[in-house]
């Protein structure tokens, strides 16, 4: 179903590719959109390393929701800042493709854990979390990526 990754020599191990969804805060969820045209969005997200999904946040309608009512296949990208090594250019970077199936939320306890878990990620305030699900719980989704599939890669830019 998923091809191999073509430069295997650049793959990069799962614990790696958790590792890079893990510490990097956001990535691009791509779907597809109107028409049949694809469609790249920039999206902030939690890994949970229990159940092995990706959650997302955002409002109860729009381009996205309507998008993904009609086609819950997605990918979501994600890459790291990378590193020089000393005395050189080129950055070495980890990039992580997952691909899947989203579901949308329903459970308003795991809808509070999942918007809990991604405000804390944004914010060193404890009482953030807290005032954000105060404000926002009424208006919020929550989505849930099935990962199918997921592959990284460690390129060199040059």
């Amino acid at each position: 179903m998923f091809r191999p990754m073509r430069r295997f020599k650049q793959q990069i191990s799962e614990e790696e590719c958790i590792e890079v969804l893990t510490q990097e805060p956001r990535g691009v969820l791509s779907f597809v959109g109107d028409d049949g045209y694809p469609c790249g969005m920039p999206m902030d997200h939690w890994y949970n390393k229990e159940d092995g999904k990706l959650y997302f946040h955002g409002t109860k309608e729009g381009y996205k929701v309507d998008s993904l009512k009609k086609c819950d296949k997605v990918s979501y990208c994600v890459y790291d800042q990378g590193y020089r090594e000393e005395g050189d250019w080129p950055l070495h970077i980890r990039s992580v493709i997952v691909f899947g199936r989203m579901h949308f939320v329903e459970d308003p306890v795991q809808m509070e854990k999942i918007c809990r878990t991604l405000c804390t990620k944004f914010s060193d305030d404890p009482s953030y979390p807290e005032k954000e699900w105060s404000r926002g719980k009424d208006r919020v989704l929550c989505l849930e990526l099935d990962v199918e599939h997921m592959t990284g890669k460690m390129v060199k830019e040059s």
